[in-house]
C-alpha cells in the first residue's frame, strides 16, 4: 500500500493546458474518486500517476519515491481500464495468471495467488471458462482480478463500470466497494457519474476545465460546495439555480425574483455586506423542495407542474420559477398531476447562496434554521 501525491501538476499538450497546477495527496489504502465531466483532466491525472502520460511541470509519488521518469511497469500499480481487454482464446485462469508468468512468478505462486483473486471476487466456478461465456458483469470481474493478483500498491480504475447496464453498474460498484474493504489497498477511481463517486469514494476530487474545484467527503461536496460548479455537480437531480436580486438594507434584506421573494437569512448578512441591487444565485436542491397549501409560509413560490415523472415512491416536478426551469422532488402522496398549479416551500436553512460573478460560494457552512 501507498500514498499518492501529486505536487503542483501540470500536463500540457502544446498549447492545451489539460491539467493546471493539481494538488492533492491521497492516503495510504484510501478510496479516492476523481470526478468530473468529459475533458475535465480526470483520466488525465489517472493515466500520470500510471506512467501512460509524461509530466509537464511538477512531481508525482507514490509513496516517497517520485515517478516522474519511473516506467509504468516499475511503479507498482495495476489498471482497471473501461474496456475489459481480454484474451478471448485463454480461459479465466489464463487472464488472470498472464501477467504474473510474464514476470517469472513461480508456478506454484501463480496458481495460490490467482485461485485466491478468484476467492475474492467470486470466480471460482468461472476458471475454466473463455471471455465469450462470460455475462458483462463476469468479464468486469475478471479484469478487477487481473489486477487484484498483481498485489500492486495502489489500483487505478478508469471508468470501469461504464460498459455495464444499470443494474450491473449498481451491483459491481457495490462489489468494488466490498473488495476495497477487504484489501485496504489505496484506490484512485475515475468516472463521471457523480452518483457513483458518491457512493463509492471515501473522498472526491471534483475537476472541471483542467483544474481542481473541491476535495473532500460526499456529504461534506453535498452540505457545503465551495462553488456553484461543485453544487451542481454534486447531487442528482441536480441543485436548482435561480438568479436573485438583493434589495432592502439591515435586518429586512430580501432576495428577489420574478414571482418570487425571499428574506435573507441572518447567517447570509455578514457574507452578502450591506451592498443591495447586486445579483447572486440562489441554489436550492430538489429534494428539499416540497408542495404545501398556499398561504401561511415564508419563502413560497407558485408554479405550474409543466411535466411530472412519477417514480414509484416519489415524482420529480418540473415547473417554472422566475423564468427557470427547477425540478422538485416530492412524495408520490401529493398526487400531482401536469398542468396544476401547486406552492413550493422553499426551506431558508437549505438555501445556498453564490456570488453572481465568481460563483464563489457566500456561505460553507450550515445555516442554523430561520426563526
Amino acid at each position: 500500500m501507498a500514498t499518492v501525491t501529486f505536487d503542483h501538476v501540470t500536463k500540457k499538450y502544446g498549447d492545451v493546458v489539460a491539467v493546471d497546477d493539481f494538488n492533492l495527496e491521497i492516503a495510504d489504502g484510501e478510496f479516492m474518486v476523481f470526478v468530473g465531466p468529459s475533458g475535465c483532466g480526470k483520466t488525465t491525472s489517472l493515466r500520470m500517476i500510471a506512467g501512460l502520460e509524461d509530466i509537464s511541470e511538477g512531481e508525482v509519488k507514490i509513496a516517497d519515491r517520485v515517478v516522474n521518469d519511473v516506467p509504468p511497469k516499475d511503479r507498482d500499480i495495476a489498471m482497471v481500464f473501461q474496456s475489459y481487454a481480454l484474451y478471448p482464446h485463454m480461459s479465466v485462469y489464463d487472464n488472470l495468471a498472464f501477467g504474473l508468468k510474464l514476470r517469472k512468478v513461480p508456478k506454484k505462486d501463480i496458481d495460490k495467488r490467482v485461485k485466491e483473486a478468484a476467492e475474492t471476487i467470486q470466480l471460482t466456478s468461472l476458471l475454466q471458462r473463455k471471455p465469450k461465456e462470460l455475462s458483462g458483469g463476469q468479464r468486469q470481474r475478471v479484469a478487477l482480478g487481473r489486477a487484484i493478483v498483481r498485489e500492486p500498491a495502489v489500483f487505478l480504475m478508469d471508468e470501469p463500470l461504464s460498459n455495464l447496464d444499470a443494474k450491473l453498474r449498481v451491483q459491481t460498484r457495490a462489489e468494488i466497494a466490498r473488495l476495497h474493504q477487504r484489501l485496504k489497498t489505496t484506490i484512485v477511481y475515475v468516472t463521471h457519474d457523480q452518483v457513483e463517486a458518491m457512493t463509492m469514494g471515501q473522498r472526491i476530487a471534483v475537476m472541471s476545465q483542467a483544474k481542481l474545484q473541491q476535495v473532500g467527503p460526499p456529504q461534506e461536496l453535498y452540505d457545503h460546495p465551495l462553488n456553484k460548479f461543485v453544487a451542481g455537480f454534486i447531487g442528482s437531480p441536480s441543485m436548482n439555480f435561480l438568479p436573485v436580486q438583493m434589495s432592502g438594507t439591515g435586518e429586512n434584506v430580501e432576495l428577489k425574483a420574478d414571482g418570487l421573494t425571499v428574506s435573507l437569512p441572518p447567517s447570509f448578512r455578514a457574507a452578502v455586506g450591506a451592498t443591495t441591487g447586486g445579483t447572486l444565485t440562489l441554489g436550492i436542491r430538489p429534494e428539499h423542495l416540497d408542495v404545501v397549501p398556499s398561504g401561511g409560509m415564508e419563502a413560497t413560490a407558485q408554479a405550474k407542474a409543466d411535466v411530472v415523472e412519477y417514480l414509484g415512491n416519489e415524482e420529480l416536478l418540473h415547473v417554472i420559477v422566475a423564468g427557470v426551469d427547477i425540478v422538485a422532488v416530492v412524495s408520490a402522496e401529493r398526487n400531482v398531476r401536469p398542468g396544476d398549479v401547486v406552492t413550493l416551500h422553499i426551506p431558508l436553512d437549505k438555501i445556498h447562496l453564490f456570488d453572481g460573478t465568481s460563483e464563489a460560494s457566500l456561505l460553507r457552512s450550515r445555516m442554523p434554521a430561520a426563526s
